[in-house]
Order: C-alpha cells, then sequence, then structure tokens
C-alpha cells in the first residue's frame, strides 16, 4: 500500500525543510519512520527537517517541526522563516504574521525584497560560560565556540562537533555546535558553521545557532545588528541588550525560498 502526500520544499540560506499543508490536520506527528523517509537525500525528498503548516485557534498558523532523525525538534529558527514564506504562499497571510512554534509564539514580518523577519524568544539572564564555550538556549539549545583567525575553513566540524554534542555534559539532552570566527575587518561578518543535533551533521546553516552567535559575539564587541555568514549564505542578527545581560526585541533576518513543489508515492513503512 502507498499514500501520495503534497509536499512543498524551501531553504533558508541552504538550510533546507519539506513542507506540509496539514491545516486538515491528517499527519500523524508519531510517525518518526515517514517523517524519516521523507527526509531521506537518497530514498525520500531530502530535507534537514520536515514541518507541518497547521490551524490554529489563537494564531494565523502552528508551526510543527521534526528533526531529519524524525523525531518532533525544538525551535528552529531558518525553519520558522521559511514557514512564514510557505504560509504566505498558500494565502494563510500577506505581510505579517502571529504563529506559535515548539518555544512560544512569534511574530514575523515579510518586507519589499522578500527578506523574513522572525523575532526570537527573548533570551534571558547570563549566558553560561565555561572552557568548552559560551552556552544559550534561543528556541533550542546553542554551545558557542569562538576560534583563532583562519582555523574555521579547515575545520572537521562533523567530527568535532559530534564529540562536542556527545560529551558527559550534553549527552542526555544534546545540544547543537557553532563554530565562530570574528570579522577581518568592521565592515565583514562573522564565519559561522554548525553541526545540528537532530541531523547530526554540519548543515549550511542554522538559524538558532546565528542568533546565539550573535549574542554570545556581543561579549567580544560585536553591536546589534551583527551580519553572520554561515556556508549556505549571509544572515542578519538584532536585539537590545538589557543591563542584567538579558537580550530583547532578537530578530533573525534573511532569505526564505521555495524551490519546488510536488507529489511523493510513500510505501508503508511498518
Amino acid at each position: 500500500m502507498t499514500m501520495t502526500l503534497t509536499f512543498h520544499k524551501y531553504q533558508g540560506t541552504g538550510n533546507d525543510f519539506v513542507m506540509l499543508d496539514d491545516r486538515a490536520q491528517q499527519f500523524d506527528t508519531t510517525d518518526y519512520r515517514l517523517v524519516r523517509h521523507l527526509c531521506d537525500r537518497r530514498r525520500g525528498i531530502g530535507a534537514d527537517g520536515l514541518i507541518l503548516l497547521r490551524n490554529h485557534p489563537s494564531y494565523d498558523f502552528e508551526m510543527v517541526y521534526f528533526n531529519a532523525d524524525g523525531y518532533v525538534g525544538s525551535m528552529c529558527g531558518n525553519g520558522g522563516r521559511c514557514t512564514v514564506a510557505f504560509a504566505r504562499h498558500l494565502g494563510v497571510m500577506q505581510d505579517r504574521a502571529h504563529f506559535l512554534a515548539a518555544d512560544g509564539p512569534h511574530e514575523a514580518h515579510v518586507d519589499a525584497d522578500n527578506i523574513v523577519h522572525l523575532r526570537m524568544q527573548d533570551v534571558l539572564g547570563q549566558q553560561e560560560i565555561d572552557e568548552m564555550g559560551v552556552f544559550l538556549d534561543t528556541g533550542s539549545p546553542h554551545l558557542v565556540r569562538f576560534l583563532p583567525a583562519s582555523t574555521l575553513a579547515e575545520l572537521n566540524v562533523f567530527a568535532e562537533g559530534r564529540l562536542l554534542r556527545n560529551s558527559e555534559r550534553f549527552r542526555e539532552k544534546g545540544t547543537n555546535v557553532n563554530f565562530v570566527e570574528g570579522p577581518v575587518a568592521d565592515d565583514q561578518p562573522w564565519q559561522v558553521r554548525t553541526y545540528e543535533r537532530g541531523v547530526e551533521d554540519e548543515t549550511l546553516s542554522c538559524g538558532t545557532g546565528v542568533t546565539a552567535v550573535a549574542l554570545a559575539a556581543s561579549r567580544r564587541g560585536a553591536t546589534s545588528p551583527v551580519r553572520l555568514r554561515t556556508p549556505g549564505g549571509d544572515l542578519q542578527v538584532a536585539f537590545q541588550t538589557q543591563p542584567d545581560g538579558s537580550f530583547t526585541q532578537v530578530y533573525l533576518s534573511g532569505p526564505a525560498v521555495r524551490v519546488f513543489g510536488g507529489q511523493i508515492d510513500v510505501p508503508s513503512l511498518t
């Protein structure tokens, strides 16, 4: 037996997602095998994650995000921006949205250049800093490690990221790991590469990751808005710093592009 699913493929700075219009709420959110199959780059559509767009009585829509391993994940910044673009494509919203995600409500707007500006959750309290790096939660947990100049390009992000992600400190709940190189000049962006839990590999970009990097970099002189460059493209993070070390009015901005859409016949995976 097979079933046919209509899908859309979106990417935000190379971070790609299978998007499903699930306003009828027919998708089984416990079917991790199906999610994993759809995200498989050889047997399925291929993506870093899968996102359902659903109706919600109190918001314009709800975003339900799954990691490529098949399980429901925490907040995904690039996925959130892609969901906003998808909702606009479906006519669910026009230029502004108020939607619900795993970490709570979000606001977003799309400007005249089709850049999606997504308000992230406030990051309250002081950042955790130790010999491993800076740890903070921007909707998903992130470890930020600053590297010496001219070392990021040659770093084995998969090996180093996997080691830190599975270290004793983070083994139980896991963490994303961001490796960062500072700008060579004031007008240059911060360089970022990220190992993502759930994907368990380096991705071309991570929205909550660059948000974490921008906030951590503020301790090193970075001022809002911070420009960041990932292997998949450029993003910007704006924020306000509070006297107690918290961050408010945090916005992640960048492109979100529809790549293609179609239908896929999925065999029974039971």
